[in-house]
């Protein structure tokens, strides 16, 4: 079961890495990319890495990407040239995505055991796998290129806003 599920996420992952490299709509790639991370973040947890698949899910497909997905919006990429005749196809693919999600979510629900999810030694004894061992290792080992990444994303989102900004 653990290998057909790793599998399966592995597959979505590199589907979605491939989309948002050739999908030509700039919103649609950072959709794909959004759903590539929450892949990684499931591929996580199956390696009983928990706290890397919070974060997976927290700071990138959730914060960073809103980020995108805001400066995205602001170059209007919904234009009425744009949407034509695309409701029909993106319908079929979310009815089929849909049930593709309900089936793996039921899959996980059914095979989920309680019990040996807090028999996990490595977090729960603040060993590698810790929290509080990653949270050390980052503010201590790792602070400045995690500031200097955080710059150079705000420096990046402000460009875009101002390269995107109509002048009259």
């Amino acid at each position: 079961m653990e290998t057909a599920l790793f599998y399966f996420f592995g597959a979505i992952s590199l589907i979605a890495a491939i989309n948002v490299i050739v999908q030509k709509r700039v919103f649609y790639s950072a959709i794909s990319l959004i759903i590539c991370l929450c892949a990684v973040a499931a591929l996580y947890l199956m390696l009983q890495a928990p706290f890397i698949a919070a974060v997976q899910i927290i700071v990138y497909a959730g914060a960073i990407m809103v980020l995108f997905l805001f400066v995205i919006m602001l170059l209007d990429p919904f234009s009425t040239a744009i949407l034509r005749d695309k409701k029909k196809p993106l319908a079929y693919a979310a009815v089929l995505l849909g049930i593709l999600i309900l089936a793996t979510m039921v899959t996980l629900l059914s095979s989920y055991n309680p019990a040996r999810a807090l028999r996990n030694p490595v977090s729960a004894d603040g060993g590698t796998g810790s929290a509080s061992h990653f949270g050390q290792v980052l503010f201590k080992e790792y602070l400045l290129p995690f500031e200097m990444t955080s710059v150079l994303i705000l420096a990046a989102i402000i460009g875009v806003v101002v390269l995107s900004k109509r002048r009259p």
